[in-house]
């Protein structure tokens, strides 16, 4: 702890700071709920996409036999061009919000292919969908966890030090000034006992 001033004008500080600390604690604890809530509903959203695409992949089963033809056909089929995302802020956090994704087919001969090759396009498409959702949800919770983890410290710092510290202070320095001003006022008195003691000398 750094050494303080026993003065009045540190005491006055000391007393503001800890107004301060006080005043933004609640606000801090307030966004720490926050934070947590969105963490939650963060993972709710993501288990509800796995569910969704653990949904579509059982969907695929019935045609899986249909898959292992001598050609790979469904190797390269459909992939992900780019992912969409827009922003949005939570408690203070820009996150990405997942919009959609462009695709990219590969060019099949519709003659040389079995007809449930477009089916297989679309299955492969809400697949990759639904993983690039997850992928965005991931990157929300790491941005979210992050800065809950800050959020976090600076609740304990206020809690844990930075408050205590103030009222310590502040009981420390009331000592001392207490002490001083009893120490005047004794000065005080043995110098008029004094001032008495001379003049009744006289």
């Amino acid at each position: 702890m750094a050494k303080i001033k026993l003065t009045k004008t540190e005491l006055k500080a000391q007393t503001d700071a800890l107004k301060r600390f006080q005043r933004f604690l609640p606000m801090l604890q307030l966004k720490k709920q926050q934070l947590q809530g969105e963490i939650a509903s963060i993972v709710s959203q993501a288990e509800a996409v796995a569910a969704r695409e653990n949904d579509v992949r059982r969907s695929l089963e019935p045609w899986v036999g249909l898959f292992a033809t001598g050609e790979d056909l469904l190797s390269g089929l459909v992939t992900v061009k780019e992912i969409k995302t827009s922003t949005a802020n939570i408690a203070g956090v820009e996150i990405p919000v997942f919009d959609g994704i462009d695709t990219e087919v590969r060019p099949v001969d519709l003659w040389a292919t079995p007809a449930w090759v477009d089916d297989a396009v679309a299955a492969l498409t809400d697949v990759l969908a639904l993983q690039s959702e997850r992928i965005v949800l991931e990157r929300q919770r790491e941005l979210v966890a992050e800065e809950l983890r800050t959020t976090s410290q600076r609740v304990n710092l206020f809690e844990k030090v930075k408050i205590p510290e103030c009222r310590e202070n502040i009981r420390v320095i009331k000592i001392a000034i207490g002490d001083e001003q009893t120490a005047a006022v004794t000065r005080g008195k043995i110098a008029k006992s004094r001032g008495n003691g001379e003049e009744d000398a006289a």
